[in-house]
Parts: C-alpha cells; sequence; structure tokens
C-alpha cells in the first residue's frame, strides 16, 4: 500500500482533454516499491509524482495527540449555512467557494480570517469529511485522502498577513504537495485537519498538516508549499 507521496504541480490542467499516466517502475523491492509519475496533457508534463509502497508490517507505534480544545463538528455551521449567515460580510470569492458542489463537507472551527483584515496567527483546524461513503479499497481511500487534503491547506499561509487565498491581488496554486499516509479511517467520518504555516517568503507559502479521527487517531500527515503571489498593476 502507498505510505508516502511527493507531487509536484508544473502547469494547468485541460479540463476538456484526457490526461496521459507515463509510469516509471523505479523499484521492485521484497518490502518498498517505488514508482514515477508524470502526468501529460498536450505534449507537456503537468504533474509528476514519486510514491512509495509498502507491505503491511508491525513494529514500534507511537503518534502525537490530537490538540484538545477544538470544537467538534456537531457543533459548528456547515460551508452551507455560514453563507446563509455571513454571505454578506464575506468576501465575494470566499461567497463563491462556499456555494460550490464538492464531494466534501467542510466546517472551520474559526471564521475571522473570512471576515476580518487582522492579522492572525497562521494555524487552523477545519472539520472534514466526504459527503458520501468511499468504497473499501485501499488506493481510493489513499487517492480520495490525498485529494481533500489539498483544500484549505496553502489559506493558512495567508492569515499572518491579513490577507485571504481569495483576493483579487493574489495569485495562488499548489507547487508541491507531500503526504504520508498512517492509519486507515472512513472517510465519511469527520476527521480533524489542523494546520500551521511556519513560513511564507519568496512568494511561496509553506504549510503543514495533520489529520486525525475524532477518536484522536493520527490518519496521515501533510506538508504543502505554493504559490502566493502579489499581482503588480500594469502600472508597475
Amino acid at each position: 500500500y502507498v505510505h508516502s507521496l511527493h507531487g509536484y504541480f508544473m502547469r494547468p490542467g485541460d479540463t476538456k482533454v484526457p490526461i496521459v499516466y507515463e509510469v516509471d517502475r523505479i523499484r521492485d523491492g521484497g518490502s518498498f516499491t517505488t514508482r514515477r509519475v508524470v502526468a501529460v496533457q498536450h505534449g507537456q508534463a503537468i504533474f509528476s509524482l514519486e510514491a512509495s509502497f509498502q507491505q503491511d508490517e508491525v513494529g514500534l507505534e507511537h503518534q502525537v495527540p490530537m490538540p484538545q480544545d477544538v470544537p467538534g463538528p456537531d457543533t459548528l455551521l456547515s460551508q452551507r449555512e455560514l453563507l446563509g449567515k455571513f454571505g454578506e460580510a464575506v468576501p465575494d470569492g470566499i461567497k463563491r467557494y462556499w456555494e460550490r458542489d464538492r464531494p466534501i463537507e467542510m466546517k472551520p472551527v474559526m471564521l475571522k480570517h473570512y471576515t476580518s483584515r487582522e492579522k492572525l496567527e497562521p494555524k487552523q483546524n477545519i472539520w472534514i469529511r466526504t459527503t458520501g461513503p468511499v468504497p473499501a479499497d485501499h488506493a481510493i481511500q489513499a487517492a480520495v485522502l490525498a485529494y481533500l487534503s489539498d483544500m484549505t491547506l496553502l489559506d493558512t499561509s495567508t492569515f499572518a498577513h491579513g490577507r485571504a487565498i481569495f483576493d483579487r491581488d493574489i495569485q495562488a496554486a499548489s507547487l508541491d504537495h507531500a503526504m504520508w499516509f498512517h492509519r486507515s479511517h472512513a472517510l465519511d467520518d469527520w476527521m480533524l485537519y489542523t494546520q500551521d504555516s511556519p513560513s511564507t517568503q519568496g512568494s511561496r507559502g509553506f504549510t503543514r498538516g495533520s489529520l486525525f479521527a475524532r477518536d484522536g487517531t493520527l490518519i496521515a500527515s501533510v506538508a504543502q508549499e505554493g504559490l502566493i503571489r502579489l499581482k503588480r498593476s500594469p502600472a508597475e
């Protein structure tokens, strides 16, 4: 099963044409297997990934504890409910994001960064889950978990600057995404996605994340660097 991956986003994808995946079999070992994948559209690489797979093994085990001072998901508003309550107070970009239909449901613990320009600590907690059951196939579970782990992560790198990823003068995009899969969990049950951003510089924001089950089990760890570029006005 996949236990870690590191992907690089190089060009925007085109939803109108198929993606060709070129797979390089780097190594087939007794316990570990490594693959390199390049996604190609219009004859150009748009994404590359290296992934490592391991057979199940029993060994030493520990994990960091889940934060204990976080309100549970049942006490928080969904994005649809937030839209109804705060829709007039948030920027249009955030409003459109909340309105969009998606197979992932999220409940942010903190709302201040949506409604304020105050410079905040670059941390946040999000409750997240799929809107329906995911097949009990390890590969599919890992793919869906990797997909949802990209959501909201880069936003955290803007909080210390009183900015939002949806600001019209910010160009934002994922640059690379690394992930380590620790333990299995039903993805249609709530998971706490705790995030922090140690650094933003050079038009790049760096953010880390941990995904916990409600019982405190650490499911996965994530790290991402993304483009956070201030757009120049035509006069500049």
